[in-house]
Order: C-alpha cells, then structure tokens, then sequence
C-alpha cells in the first residue's frame, strides 16, 4: 500500500463529501425564499440516508462478486471483510475501506441531485423512501453495470471515469422523470425565470462544487498520480470554459452577463468532463466545455419554452443532457495515450468506441428513467406531494418549523 495514494483518496472522499451540502446551497439560494431551509435539509438528509444505505447493501451491490454482469452479490454485506487490504480489482495501493468510502460520496450526491426537479412540493416522509429504493434499485445496478468487474457495460469497455453515466445522466432523467410524475408547482408558468431568493448561495455553491469537484475528478484516479494531475487540469479548464460559454449566451439573449447563468454554465462543464477527465487532455476539455455550454444552454431553453414539464432547477438540462453531451464526446476526443486502461475514440481512430459511450448513454437514459417513473407511481398511494397550503406556506415553516430568513 502506499501512504500518499491513501491520503489523497481520503481528501477526495471529503472534497466529494462536501459537494453535497454544496448542492444544498447551489438549490437553496434558486427557490423562493420560503424553501431555502427545506432544500438544504434534503440534502443533509440525503447524506445521512445514503451512507447507511451504502455500508449496510450498497457496496457491495456495486463492486461484490459479479451475478451474471447485472449487480453485485451480498459478500461484502455490512462491510463484511472490507478492511485494511486493498481490494486490487479496483485499488491496488490503498485500504478497500478507503475505496468504499470514497465511493459511498459519489453514491451519496447522485440523489441529491435529483431533488432539484421537484423542489417546493415534494412530501418528506415520501422523499425518504425514494431516496432509500432508487439508491438500491437504481443507482446501483448502474454503477455496477459500469464499473463493476464483470458489469456487462464494463465488459463492453464503456469509458466513464468519474460518473458521467452513472452519477449524471442517471439523475438527470430521474430528474425528468420526477417532475412529470409529481407534476407542477401551484404557482408555475411555462416560461418564467427563477425566482431566485439568495443569488450569493448559489454563487457559494457553485464556488465549493468546482472546489469538490477536484476530488471527484481527480481522486477518481484512486492514486497521487500523473493521471490525478491530468483529471485535475482538464476539470478545471472545461468548466472555466463552459462557465464563459453561458456567461456569454445570457449575455447575448438578456443583454447583461449573467452571474447566475456564469455558476451554472461552470456546474454544466463539470459534468461533462466528468466521464472523459481521465481519457481526454487539455484542448480536448476546453472543446467539451465549449460543447456543452451550448447544448446546455439551449436545452434549457428548450425546457422552459417548449416542455411542459416543472423541472424546476433544470436538472434534467444540466445534468442530464451535460452527462449525455460529455459521455459521447468522451467516445470521440479519449486518447489511450493518456490513460492505457482506456481506449481511442473516434478521433483517434477507433469509431467503436464513439458506439459504445451511444449504448450506454441510451441504456442508462432509458432504465434510469423508466424505473423512477414506476417507482414515484408505486410510491403515490403515500402521497408525493404537500398539500396545497403547504405548499402555499412554504415547506420551511410547513414541514420543518424553520424559516431561513428573519428579517
């Protein structure tokens, strides 16, 4: 084992640690100002059922002994023989103890994403459960699917280094989901912008999501690694680059640079470097960053305009369409070069690969999707939403008992 591996991977587990609470803050500051706490509540809370979740049958239903490429067997159930030997299908120089709690991070964040599509409505006792099943039902078949030694996604060589498929594509179209489930706020109109309740919060989060995104990255190369340093700088330059994409769009369509659409864009360019970060270099993630601030950009325009779906904070848009933006690029600007675990893409003369990242975006759309939808349907007869003067009042008063502000 090696003592530098260890501790970069444990200061990635707690810079992805961080990104949770972050995208409470990153929410909390884009809803009314009477569902601030409730936001960042939800988030915690996620935090809390998700790491249970994760040490009890997660784990082990993500990365135990492979049952017929589809999950994970129950052998490391409550961690059972996890411990202080590496695990070397994954980590072979440090703890697997390290390993699983790095990775419990990426299993923590990924619902916490969702709740952003059906802020302001959402039933607490309901969202609990949700968060407990689709973590088992959904979000781990998939992780194991793709980066699970025997997943058949992993088998088909699927390059997703830190989650693009597994963490964002997969919330972002259960965040689509969600929201024509549970349906529309009272008050919503196709159209209108946010109403936003603390600009500086969402400025706050964004600013410790780049910052947390270093370790989800970069720790992603499970080592103190030249492949640590590369996922570090193209993190950083496509987000740079898809933060001045978005500052330039709203600039150009509202006539004034918008601060919250500049924290976006940055958020939308970390998501899409996410699966290529440990394949692709430098002028590869400036040109994905670029990409996505476009595609993104209009596909929230999309949304708003066009959809008749109250995907409040647009999930679906940025993580959604920024994971499936970046996990094909990833099949076209990969370079085994930088990584000979992975393999060419389309530019570098292997057209598969391009074929392979379309697979498993389409698979992942399609059973992320279609099993959130049945499970917020079979979860209905509990209620999926407040009732409507609580949600008039505003679920921090309404569910909590806490007022964000006291003015």
């Amino acid at each position: 084992m090696n003592a530098g591996d260890t501790a970069w991977v444990l200061l990635s587990a707690a810079l992805v640690m961080l990104m949770t609470p972050a995208v409470g803050f990153f929410y909390g500051g884009m809803v009314t100002r009477k569902n601030v706490v409730s936001v960042i509540k939800q988030s915690l809370l996620i935090l809390g059922l998700v790491s249970i979740q994760w040490v009890l049958i997660g784990y082990s239903l993500v990365f135990g002994k492979d049952m017929g490429g589809v999950i994970g067997g129950l052998n490391f159930f409550g961690l059972h023989g996890v411990g202080y030997a590496p695990n070397t299908d994954y980590a072979g120089t440090i703890p697997q103890l390290a390993f699983m709690v790095f990775q419990a991070m990426f299993a923590i964040i990924t619902p916490a994403l969702i709740i952003g599509s059906f802020v302001e409505r959402i039933r607490f006792r309901t969202l609990v459960l949700f968060v407990v099943l689709w973590s088992t039902l959904v979000y781990d078949p998939i992780a194991h699917w793709v980066w699970g030694i025997g997943g058949w996604l992993h088998n088909l060589g699927t390059l997703d280094f830190a989650g693009g498929t597994v963490v964002h594509i997969s919330a972002g179209f259960a965040g689509l989901a969600a929201a024509i489930v549970i349906g529309k706020r009272k008050d919503y109109a196709q159209g209108q912008h946010l109403a936003a309740n603390n600009v500086p919060f969402v400025l706050l989060g964004a600013a410790l999501l780049w910052f947390g995104w270093f370790g989800f990255n970069a720790g992603s190369a499970l080592a103190a690694s030249p492949l640590a340093v590369n996922a570090f700088v193209v993190t950083n330059t496509a987000a740079a680059a898809c933060a001045l994409t978005w500052m330039v769009l709203s600039w150009a369509e509202n006539k004034k640079p918008s601060a919250m659409a500049t924290a976006t864009g940055a958020v939308c360019g970390l998501v899409a470097i996410t699966p290529a970060s440990g394949f692709v270099g430098p002028m590869a993630s400036l040109a994905i960053g670029v990409i996505t601030g476009v595609v993104t950009y209009l596909m929230l325009m999309l949304r708003s305009k066009k959809m008749r779906v109250d995907d409040t904070l647009d999930v679906w848009a940025a993580h959604g369409m920024g994971g499936v933006t970046g996990a094909i690029l990833t099949g076209i600007f990969a370079e085994k070069a930088i990584n000979s675990l992975g393999n060419n893409g389309l530019l570098f003369g292997n057209p598969a690969q391009l074929l392979t990242q379309i697979l498993a975006t389409v698979v992942t759309v399609v059973y992320s999707f279609g099993l959130t939808f049945l499970l917020l349907k079979l979860l209905s007869p509990l209620g999926l939403r407040v009732r409507p003067e609580e949600e008039e009042q505003g679920l921090d008063t309404a569910v909590h008992g806490e007022e964000g502000y006291r003015l």
